[in-house]
C-alpha cells in the first residue's frame, strides 16, 4: 500500500529542484556524473513532514479552477426539443480526506488524493417545447460529490531544470448527486438534467482541476527558480546550477544533479572530472547536498578576490567555518523560516556532504498560495 506522505508538486519541486541557467542535459544520469558539481537528495522521511501540506495545494487547485459554461440540447417524445445550459459553477464545502504516494523507481511518482468531498453550485438555463424554445427558464442547483484524484507525474530535464509533467491526471467520482432548487420541477426534467450534469460536470471538473494542478506546478517552478537564483547570488558571485542529467527516482529518494559552476566577474569555473557517485550519500536524514571541491574551491577563491575571505586555515577549521557560514547564509537568504535540525558538514576526499532534517512551517505554504494564486 502507498505510504501516507505528502505527494504534491511541492514535494517534487520545493526542495528538490534547485534551479539555474538553461542548457541541455545528458540523457543518462551516470554519464552526467563527471560534469556534476552539486547533488540534491530528498529522502522519503522528508515527505512525512510535508504530508500535511497536501490538502492546501489540492484545495487551491479546486477553488481557483474556473469552470466554463456548458450546454446542449435533446429531443424528447411529446415534449420536443429541450435546450439547456449550465452556468456559474462554483465549489463550496470542500474537504479532503487523505493523500498517498509511491515512488516508482526509474519511472515517476504515483499520487492519490482520496475522499475529496465538495458541493458544486450553479444555475441551469433551459427551455423546451416548440413554443417555449426562445423563452429562458432557470433554476439553481447543487451537486454533492465525492471524488478520488490521481496524478502520475513524470520528472524530466526541462530547460536546464527539474520539471514535472502532470498530464497523467484522472478523477474517479464515487458520488454525484443533483439537487434542484425546491425539487419542484417535473421528474422527467430532473432525470434529464441529472444525466446531462453527470456527464458534463465530470468532464468540466476533470479538465479544469488537472489544468489547475499543471498551472500550480508551473507557478511553483517559477517561484523556486527565482528563489534559487536569489539564494545563490551574492554581489558579483553567483553559481550556475543548471542540471547535468535527468533526476533519478528510487524507492527511497529523489535525486537531482547540478553543474555548480562558480561565476565571478564574467568568468566561469569548469567541471569535467567530478568524483560523484550515489554511494557517497545515504538516506538517514531528510535532505542531502553533495558539493564537489571543484565547486567550493572556486567559490572560496572568488570570495577571497572579492575581499570576503582572508584567512589561512586548516581543513578542520574550514569545516567549522562552513557550518557557521552556511547557517549565516541560509538565514540571510530567508531559509531560517524553515525549522532546520541537526545540520552536519562532512568533508571527504574531493567533496563535502551537507545533511539536515527540517520542519516546514504551515504559514509558509499558506502565504505562498495567497501571493501566487490571488
Amino acid at each position: 500500500m502507498p505510504r501516507a506522505v505528502f505527494p504534491t508538486l511541492l514535494l517534487l519541486l520545493l526542495l528538490l529542484s534547485v534551479l539555474g541557467a538553461s542548457q541541455a542535459c545528458l540523457p543518462d544520469p551516470a554519464s552526467a556524473y563527471r560534469f556534476t558539481g552539486a547533488v540534491c537528495r530528498l529522502t522519503y522521511p522528508a515527505a512525512v513532514v510535508l504530508n500535511e501540506k497536501t490538502t492546501k495545494v489540492i484545495e487551491a487547485a479546486f477553488q481557483h479552477a474556473r469552470y466554463p459554461s456548458m450546454g446542449g440540447e435533446k429531443s424528447l417524445l411529446f415534449i420536443g426539443r429541450v435546450i439547456y445550459g449550465l452556468d456559474n459553477l462554483e465549489v463550496h464545502n470542500l474537504s479532503i480526506g487523505r493523500s498517498e504516494f509511491e515512488l516508482h523507481p526509474g519511472e515517476g511518482i504515483g499520487m492519490e488524493i482520496t475522499n475529496v468531498s465538495a458541493v458544486f453550485k450553479g444555475t441551469i438555463q433551459y427551455g423546451y417545447g416548440s413554443w417555449l424554445v426562445n423563452v429562458k427558464h432557470s433554476i439553481d442547483f447543487e451537486i454533492e460529490s465525492q471524488i478520488d484524484l490521481g496524478i502520475n507525474p513524470k520528472l524530466y530535464c526541462g530547460d536546464g531544470k527539474v520539471a514535472a509533467d502532470t498530464s497523467d491526471c484522472y478523477l474517479n467520482f464515487h458520488k454525484l448527486r443533483l439537487h434542484l432548487q425546491g425539487d419542484k420541477e417535473p421528474n422527467w426534467l430532473k432525470r434529464l438534467f441529472t444525466d446531462f450534469i453527470t456527464f458534463t460536470v465530470k468532464m468540466a471538473i476533470k479538465g479544469q482541476i488537472c489544468k489547475e494542478i499543471n498551472k500550480l506546478a508551473n507557478i511553483l517552478a517559477d517561484f523556486i527558480q527565482e528563489t534559487a537564483e536569489h539564494f545563490l547570488t551574492d554581489g558579483d558571485i553567483s553559481v550556475n546550477i543548471a542540471i547535468t542529467g535527468p533526476p533519478v527516482i528510487t524507492a527511497n529518494y529523489i535525486e537531482s544533479y547540478h553543474k555548480g559552476l562558480t561565476n565571478y566577474n564574467n568568468t566561469s569555473a569548469v567541471i569535467n572530472d567530478s568524483v560523484f557517485h550515489p554511494s557517497q550519500l545515504n538516506e538517514n536524514k531528510m535532505l542531502y547536498f553533495w558539493l564537489s571541491d571543484q565547486v567550493l574551491n572556486p567559490l572560496l577563491t572568488a570570495a577571497h578576490k572579492d575581499g570576503r575571505f582572508q584567512l589561512n586555515i586548516s581543513g578542520a577549521e574550514l569545516t567549522v567555518i562552513l557550518e557557521v557560514e552556511l547557517t549565516r547564509l541560509l538565514d540571510k537568504q530567508g531559509v531560517n523560516l524553515f525549522d532546520i535540525f541537526n545540520p552536519e558538514v562532512l568533508p571527504r576526499d574531493g567533496f563535502v556532504v551537507i545533511s539536515m532534517d527540517f520542519g516546514f512551517p504551515h504559514h509558509l505554504l499558506v502565504e505562498f498560495l495567497k501571493k501566487t494564486l490571488q
